[in-house]
């Protein structure tokens, strides 16, 4: 895919459609780090998240007779929230798939928007392979979380953002779920600065694309439960987004729950905002590896805000 091309014409094709969220520098970070740290606020994005960018721009891209017959997704909660809302605001017909075990928040949410919800499995592969299914079934167009070139051109407009809002970055962090933020992201400004490093970042008890890419091909994996439950889950069979991550990233960072909690906190107490589990993971990351950023200008991308009361108050109480 030509991913800059396809990008510029998402950017275009958004404009009004998705916000153009801030970039914040933060001093708590770079105290702790010895770097210039930015910190891009997707988390006050429509819907919570970054998600509404791949979503809303595969929307706009369908014909007139796609969009009559309906859409078909699956997710573990951002991502349904995203479709949710674009297929609401555009009067199409959607079903979104969740698996068993999804945020009950985010379920609530997809709900609120007026579109079926089915719970379909105990993990978001399940539930892709049978939205998929499903789709293919009933003549639908199947809006993938990551694995169409669309979507990760629609996320890509966020590193098309952060080019224009800083004037250089040496490392941008990002949260790393089935590939498509960070291959959107990272492809977009390795065309424009191509010595950033690009560092995608996993919680230790959900990271099956870094350990595909460690072994060279999909895996297979179970996930454990994880505060960073917007990037958990199995990646598809066959997904564009890994030989994109094989190409475009350039360093994997794993953390720990006690990291991201951490993480969490610090952002919450001293940038006065909310953010979910996956946000507070690049964070962490760049606390861990902190030596190496040091004299460096970073960007940290705040993934989103969606995070159910339950977990909140467990983070802030500093329980498991």
């Amino acid at each position: 895919m030509d991913l800059v091309r396809e990008t510029l014409e998402a950017e275009h094709r958004l404009r009004g459609w998705v916000r153009e969220t801030p970039v914040e520098p933060s001093l708590v970070l770079g105290q702790e780090s010895g770097a210039e740290v930015h910190l891009k606020l997707e988390n006050f994005q429509r819907t919570g998240s970054f998600k509404i960018r791949g979503a809303m721009n595969k929307l706009l891209t369908l014909t007139p007779e796609e969009r009559a017959q309906g859409v078909v997704a699956a997710s573990s909660g951002n991502h349904g929230a995203a479709v949710a809302d674009g297929t609401s605001v555009l009067g199409i017909p959607g079903t979104i798939f969740v698996p068993e075990d999804a945020s009950p928040t985010k379920v609530a949410t997809i709900r609120s928007y007026g579109t079926e919800v089915r719970l379909e499995g105990a993990d978001c592969v399940v539930a892709e392979l049978r939205a998929r299914r499903y789709a293919e079934k009933t003549g639908r167009v199947y809006v993938s979380p990551y694995n169409d070139p669309v979507v990760v051109a629609g996320q890509g407009t966020l590193g098309l953002e952060l080019a224009n809002q800083l004037e250089s970055i040496d490392a941008v962090l990002v949260a790393l779920g089935g590939g498509g933020l960070i291959a959107g992201i990272g492809g977009f400004l390795k065309s424009i600065e191509p010595d950033v490093e690009v560092v995608a970042c996993s919680p230790e008890k959900s990271a099956v694309m870094h350990a595909s890419i460690e072994a060279g091909r999909i895996l297979e994996l179970d996930s454990e439960p994880t505060l960073s439950d917007g990037t958990a889950g199995g990646v598809e069979p066959g997904a564009i987004t890994f030989e994109l991550c094989q190409a475009i990233v350039d360093r994997y960072v794993l953390v720990s729950e006690d990291e991201i909690g951490a993480a969490m906190r610090l952002i919450i107490d001293r940038h006065h905002m909310l953010i979910e589990g996956a946000a507070g993971v690049p964070v962490a990351a760049l606390l861990k590896e902190k030596a190496s950023f040091a004299g460096k200008r970073v960007a940290v991308v705040l993934c989103g805000a969606n995070i159910s009361p339950e977990t909140l108050c467990r983070v802030l109480q500093n329980r498991p």
